[in-house]
């Protein structure tokens, strides 16, 4: 088509156009476009929450927001919703009304330490009794934890910020670092010899930083502007943190029928604003490994990132594997595994508030640190969420693997690891439990379909156990440490006291929380779960 004959179809069009929008009002023609482009939003945006949610959800979901306009219906629901958020709090905010709120008007000086041991004496006893928790074995006043204590007092005062000071904690971190990286593959010719990491204050900080720094490093390498990360809903709630913090859209895939990351699933929902797929090795609630060596094929092939919580395995699957129990790859040897998280406050036996984060080289690190050249107090830095941070903890980490050592570690894993096979054995003696899924390490979860695992849970919270209990399916878990090699059959015989108990007696316990977590359990409104946990908290704390 030439130009001339370009020309005349386009005045010819014009010509129809007009004609054709001149017999409506200037007013609908302004208004039409913009209503089109509100209904395309709208459907946009419900079609998108149906992907997210499922079709029962969604409408379950509107006609929730439906009920609630009804006059008074509103009110009747936040008062049943405060009637169970005054139950787990369980009598907390009478405790609450003697807590000062004021300084003292003259100080206790030394005698604060006495004051301090009053209120101590009024802590739950935990020696042994709490699943995790307390990872250390023995008592608090001797042993490891003295060692642990006297570091963390030593260098109580210290803070890594100021690196040109005090250089002996700079050490520390370092060489913690350098050390955790080793127990995982850091040395292994398939890691490709650039790991390396930072000090967190916990498992939830070290995952942030990871999914914080995987975010910006696939900005950087695809031009990802929108970023999704997909995880197993055995995955920690620090993703669904990191989620909101970092303005990453989640995907939570069920897991397999082994309890495991569903490859397939998670490979399903890949698309090209995926920054990030998760692995746990173990899961938290189960205390099963994912499968990491498929889930780094699936990272390579895609080129994103594959990060793997080891939060809790870290310090004991290295040592089991060199025990000759059959561990699964986990670490930085597998192809793909771009971060990692492990505590040392759990199982590497340290103080409370430290971890690990670790990267496969440093091209993704530096997208973890922060640098401000603007800020009139002079250049800053900071390569964690942190600013300052408390040089005694990370002493206190440094002392800990110092003072155990390969042989200490190894001692302690075959401790664990065995009082988790004698718990397992125990458990599948009980006929009305059943263990969820293979249990890899010592975290070991229950459940019953005859009798209500949750009014378990409440026996054995009367006898003094502190228990996790978990949901999807309704369970029970404990976490095993050096607190409970000693007392393992004391556990069990509580635990088969309690099945009969409620097997003959069923039904709630005064005080007991089952009809709680029974109802979360089974309630469809995921929305009024998540305004319940807020509430809950907002008055906790």
């Amino acid at each position: 088509m030439d130009s001339s004959s370009l020309k005349s179809f386009l005045i010819s069009f014009r010509a129809s156009a007009n004609s054709f929008l001149s017999q409506y009002e200037p007013l609908a023609l302004l208004l039409a476009p913009l209503l089109a482009f509100f209904l395309a939003r709208t459907l946009h945006s419900f079609l998108t929450l149906l992907h997210q949610r499922g079709l029962k959800a969604t409408l379950f979901g509107f006609f929730m927001t439906l009920i609630k306009l009804v006059p008074g219906v509103k009110n009747y629901i936040d008062a049943e919703k405060q009637k169970v958020v005054d139950k787990l709090q369980s009598g907390g905010k009478s405790k609450r009304e003697a807590w000062r709120t004021e300084l003292p008007g003259a100080g206790l000086g030394v005698g604060v330490i006495e004051k301090m041991k009053d209120l101590k004496r009024n802590d739950v006893a935990w020696q042994g009794k709490c699943s995790g928790t307390v990872y250390i074995g023995g008592n608090e006043s001797e042993g490891h934890f003295s060692v642990i204590n006297e570091a963390c007092s030593m260098f109580a005062h210290t803070n890594p910020l100021h690196l040109d000071v005090f250089q002996s904690v700079v050490r520390f971190e370092a060489e913690v670092v350098a050390m955790t990286a080793a127990l995982l593959g850091s040395q292994e010719k398939g890691s490709g010899g650039q790991i390396c990491g930072n000090m967190t204050s916990g498992g939830t900080e070290s995952i942030l930083l990871a999914v914080k720094s995987s975010r910006d490093y696939m900005k950087t390498k695809k031009g990802i502007t929108k970023p999704e990360m997909i995880i197993p809903e055995s995955a920690h709630s620090a993703y669904d943190k990191a989620a909101q913090y970092f303005n990453i859209k989640l995907w939570r895939v069920p897991v397999n029928k082994e309890f495991q990351a569903d490859v397939k699933a998670i490979r399903r929902c890949i698309n090209r604003n995926t920054i990030l797929i998760v692995g746990s090795a173990p899961g938290f609630p189960h205390g099963i490994i994912d499968p990491i060596e498929d889930l780094g094929e699936l990272a390579t092939s895609f080129r994103i990132c594959l990060h793997v919580d080891l939060c809790l395995g870290g310090f004991v699957l290295p040592f089991a594997c060199k025990l000759g129990y059959p561990i699964p790859p986990f670490d930085f040897t597998v192809k793909g595994v771009t971060s990692i998280s492990v505590d040392v406050h759990k199982y590497g036996l340290a103080p409370k508030g430290t971890s690990v984060v670790l990267y496969k080289n440093r091209d993704i690190r530096k997208h973890q640190f922060v640098a401000v050249t603007e800020w009139s107090g002079g250049l800053y830095v900071s390569p964690t969420i942190a600013g300052s941070r408390p040089g005694g903890l990370i002493a206190g980490a440094w002392a800990a693997m110092m003072s155990l050592g390969e042989e200490g570690y190894l001692e302690n894993t075959k401790k664990i690891m065995e009082v988790s096979k004698r718990l397992q054995k125990g458990i599948e003696e009980i006929p009305e439990l059943f263990i969820i899924g293979r249990p890899d390490m010592t975290i070991v979860a229950f459940g019953s379909n005859v009798v209500d695992i949750f009014e378990v849970n409440d026996s054995m919270s009367s006898k003094g156990w502190h228990l996790n209990a978990l949901q999807r399916p309704n369970s029970i878990h404990i976490c095993l440490t050096l607190q409970h090699v000693p007392i393992v059959e004391e556990f069990l015989r509580d635990l088969m006291e309690s099945v009969k108990t409620v097997k003959e007696n069923p039904g709630p316990i005064s005080g007991g929380l089952a009809p709680v977590y029974g109802a979360a359990g089974k309630m469809p409104d995921r929305g009024m779960i998540q305004e319940l946990l807020v509430n809950y908290m907002d008055g906790t704390c």
